[in-house]
């Protein structure tokens, strides 16, 4: 490996607005949106200078939304079937076309999308985009599929509840009823209801025509193939048409340039779908990068290894016991346990400490101070060899504590709404002096150019380290990174008072990296540029010095 994967997760609609005086729950024509045309070469090589290798653009697919664009042949969505104003990303309507609101030419979207993926490689970064297999909006209408390409649903036989060969799953004589169509507005109410008849299944596999408000209901399930009626028995001889469906959309893509995928849900698709459009697509696309929004750790093997995603979400593992410890939840030694009981598999798992689905650090649901959840980071970056990713204002401290409208006040940037976030917008305008960002922008770098980070191996010395004077095992997590030439010294401090630690280096890690005892070296903390000489014993402890809510990262020329 050549470096770590930082991946930078963005929602365009949020990123580029620099309206900061949005109404919560208002519309694209009062609040405004950011537009793909916002990530110029300056804007990218600024995002790139923090590590980063790889950008998400979120909700770049055209979605299910109030907005209308009918002079350009869109048409707004019925509001008994949208999530706030804007609607959320993964209720999509055309998995061929561009959201239009993101575009300044709405009749050159897709023109101004394939730009911007030349931009993104023009600075040496990956473009990667929302893969959405599991459902899409019930008013799903293509306007940009190929002349060949038949719409989902196009061709089922709605009298079938299942069919192998049918895209969707029909509940027999019954109406869809929306939960949110008597809490609209008076004007939306008098809007002729949605009709939907036989009503169809929800996408998180609701098979009722009424369901709740919790429920994600302004999407339809697809179907792959399984009967949701009859014990989910498998069809998949000969192949259902939604897996051929979903190649196309996945080969679309790839063929405008797009480097990879975030897949969503990925759980809720038959693994025999996922093995065989990967192969049709690696065959094609060798270097194309799938990623697996996944939460049973007891899927991972099957889905690295049968399935063949590249990456999976290390969600339920490290993130939660990083966000339980920054909390006071759980003890620090519980790291230990996430990288052991991956059984080797850690490197192929996603760190991140926020994402869309996620609350901020920074907001009172986390560390409610970004500065706290540092220790975090650090450890999340520098465990193991895995990829890490950022979401777009965390750099900048962005609390996601404002009502933009459908999602309310929850510590999480909304996904639902037209809105603008303080952080970003500032820095987009000319405040570049923030000092989040540039401890960022430090431990990042360290993760992606120290080879002992990005490449090499790792021994947990916090088995070694209990209660003492001056280490609390709860509080403090201490870890070691090796490579042919330095090794490396971290120590994260997740709210113990300001101390020097004495630290006790096992003869078992002498052992594991054949280091000799009692041998010294020049020794820098690559925070701070400090430099001494260390003398490294399985007899002596270290003393390393380490900030409250801060860490130690030292580094030792072998």
């Amino acid at each position: 490996m050549k470096s770590k994967i930082i991946i930078y997760q963005v929602l365009p609609r949020i990123f580029g607005n620099t309206n900061s005086s949005c109404i919560p729950n208002s519309s694209y024509k009062e609040n405004g949106s950011g537009k793909l045309e916002d990530f110029s070469v300056e804007v990218l090589n600024e995002i790139k200078e923090l590590g980063v290798s790889h950008i998400w653009f979120t909700g770049v697919i055209r979605h299910a939304t109030k907005t209308s664009f009918e002079e350009f042949g869109i048409k707004a969505n019925h509001p008994h079937i949208v999530k706030g104003e804007a609607g959320s990303p993964y209720s999509i309507t055309d998995y061929y076309d561009i959201s239009p609101e993101l575009s300044v030419d709405v009749n050159s979207r897709l023109k101004e999308f394939q730009n911007l993926v030349k931009r993104v490689h023009s600075c040496g970064l990956k473009v990667l985009i929302d893969f959405v297999p599991n459902h899409l909006s019930r008013e799903y209408k293509s306007l940009q599929k190929p002349s060949k390409v038949r719409d989902f649903g196009e061709d089922d036989k709605s009298d079938y509840s299942f069919h192998p060969m049918n895209n969707f799953y029909y509940i027999q004589n019954q109406t869809f009823i929306s939960p949110i169509a008597n809490s609209l507005s008076e004007s939306e109410k008098l809007l002729s209801p949605y009709t939907e008849t036989p009503a169809k299944v929800t996408g998180n596999n609701c098979i009722t025509a009424t369901p709740s408000k919790d429920d994600w209901f302004e999407t339809i399930k697809l179907n792959y193939g399984v009967d949701l009626f009859n014990s989910n028995k498998k069809h998949f001889n000969p192949i259902p048409n939604t897996w051929i469906k979903m190649r196309e959309v996945l080969f679309y893509w790839l063929e405008m340039g797009v480097d990879g995928f975030r897949c969503d849900m990925v759980g809720m698709v038959p693994q025999e779908f996922w093995q065989w459009v990967i192969r049709e697509v690696k065959q094609k696309f060798n270097d194309s990068l799938f990623i697996g929004e996944l939460y049973e750790k007891e899927k991972y093997n099957s889905f690295l290894n049968f399935c063949k995603f590249d990456l999976l979400y290390d969600k339920v593992g490290l993130y939660d016991t990083l966000k339980g410890v920054v909390r006071r939840e759980r003890s620090a030694t519980e790291v230990s346990y996430c990288w052991q009981s991956l059984d080797g598999i850690e490197n192929q798992m996603l760190n991140f400490l926020e994402n869309h689905d996620e609350v901020r650090v920074a907001s009172p649901f986390f560390a409610n101070d970004p500065l706290k959840a540092f220790p975090a980071l650090t450890v999340s970056l520098m465990l193991n060899n895995a990829p890490f990713m950022l979401y777009f204002g965390q750099e900048l401290g962005e609390e996601g504590m404002n009502s933009e409208g459908y999602s309310g006040i929850d510590g999480r940037t909304s996904i639902f709404d037209y809105c603008s976030i303080k952080s970003i917008r500032e820095w987009l305008l000319g405040n570049k002096d923030n000092k989040i960002r540039e401890l960022y922008r430090r431990v990042l770098t360290i993760a992606t150019q120290e080879e002992a980070i990005y490449n090499g191996s790792r021994y947990d010395i916090q088995y070694a380290n209990g209660y003492s004077h001056s280490y609390n095992p709860d509080r403090h997590y201490s870890f070691v990174r090796k490579c042919s030439d330095s090794l490396i010294i971290v120590i994260a401090n997740f709210g113990e008072p300001l101390a020097t630690i004495s630290l006790n280096m096992p003869k078992e890690m002498f052992n594991y990296f054949n280091l000799s005892n009692h041998n010294s070296y020049m020794a820098e903390n690559l925070l701070t540029g400090e430099k001494t000489t260390l003398k490294l014993s399985f007899k002596e402890k270290i003393s390393i010095k380490i900030e409250k809510e801060g860490v130690a990262i030292v580094k030792l020329l072998l």
